[in-house]
């Protein structure tokens, strides 16, 4: 018997809730986002499989998807509905001989001790179809990066798994934005140094790399190479590591006066949400977006954890003098961060 660590990732989550709701959509492309109407502004929330096909993605304006997918059927976004859905999921995967450590609505590592791991994940598989109607990929590994990226070569539906034993085999070849952890901006910086495979960060100097992104951070994404990660699965329940509101705006805004009254009253909102929570706000964000789509984020530590409305507010006004207000903005967010 040995240890493993699983990754439950459901396919096409939020689509297949709707398309669950609504069985005749099953083989159509469905575009969930927004108020489901794609004349307005918003963003795509997901996108069906046959959807994906003509290039629709998650964060897309509606308005594009439509362009790309004229046949797509376009649905409101319906959260409270998800939430429902992802805690009978995660209710099932408690039925089986394992720990569950919930890590979103679709998602979920699994701590199992197995001599055949892949015998459980199609168990799990089977459990999660039979109890929610919904599929689900799973990926095996010797700790949690290397089930998180199994997963991925298991989608849809699908099981692989990913150890030490084969991970130069699988993952040295691949570009280092491959590896769980590493985005968009930092696979540029690692590009300008020369890096641009898995196997080339895993045999760099760590010394450059902390020069380059801290002694912290520039070392960690040398470990993230070699495959290495925390084995240790914790049945803790899943806590939100932050709450925020948004609004996108049919009309860009110019005005200042009426830009500010918007943010006072998403953090008014934002407020009610952390005294919702009874947890303290640490730090407070501000999203930006501007016409015609360039977002960008700042943020703040407060000087110490509140609750008080009235100083989240400020320190999202404080936040919004950060930005240079030089363009017309179609979305504001504020973010409170535990």
């Amino acid at each position: 018997m040995s240890d493993w660590v699983l990754h439950v990732d459901l396919d096409q989550f939020i689509a297949a809730v709707e398309i669950a709701r609504h069985p005749e959509l099953k083989g159509k492309p469905v575009v969930v986002g927004g108020r489901g109407d794609p004349t307005e502004r918003a963003v795509v929330a997901t996108a069906s499989y046959e959807a994906r096909e003509f290039g629709v993605h998650s964060g897309m304006p509606l308005r594009l998807a439509a362009k790309r997918c004229p046949d797509a059927v376009f649905l409101p976004s319906d959260p409270p509905a998800y939430e429902e859905v992802s805690e009978h999921v995660m209710a099932t995967l408690r039925e089986f001989p394992v720990v569950v450590e919930v890590i979103g609505w679709d998602e979920a590592f699994l701590g199992a001790t197995t001599d055949d791991p892949e015998a459980l994940a199609r168990d799990i598989q089977d459990g999660v179809l039979d109890k929610t109607g919904l599929t689900c990929a799973v990926g095996i590994g010797d700790n949690k990066l290397r089930a998180k990226l199994a997963t991925g070569f298991g989608k849809p539906g699908g099981i692989f798994r990913l150890t030490r034993e084969n991970w130069v085999t699988v993952m040295a070849h691949r570009p280092v934005s491959a590896l769980w952890g590493i985005g968009p901006k930092t696979t540029k910086k690692l590009v300008e140094l020369g890096l641009e495979t898995v196997a080339q960060l895993a045999r760099s100097n760590p010394d450059e790399l902390a020069a380059r992104f801290g002694p912290n951070m520039g070392p960690w994404y040398r470990t993230l190479a070699l495959g290495a990660g925390d084995t240790n699965v914790e049945a803790t329940p899943y806590v939100a590591k932050s709450r925020s509101r948004e609004v996108t705006f049919q009309e860009n805004l110019t005005d200042r006066a009426q830009i500010d009254a918007e943010v006072a009253a998403l953090a008014k909102r934002v407020a009610q949400d952390v005294a919702d929570e009874q947890r303290p706000a640490a730090r407070v964000a501000v999203k930006v977006r501007f016409a015609p789509f360039i977002t960008l984020t700042r943020s703040m530590t407060l000087a110490e954890p509140t609750s008080d409305p009235a100083e989240i507010e400020r320190a999202a006004l404080e936040v919004l003098d950060k930005f240079e207000h030089t363009r017309p903005i179609r979305l504001l967010g504020v973010r409170a961060e535990f």
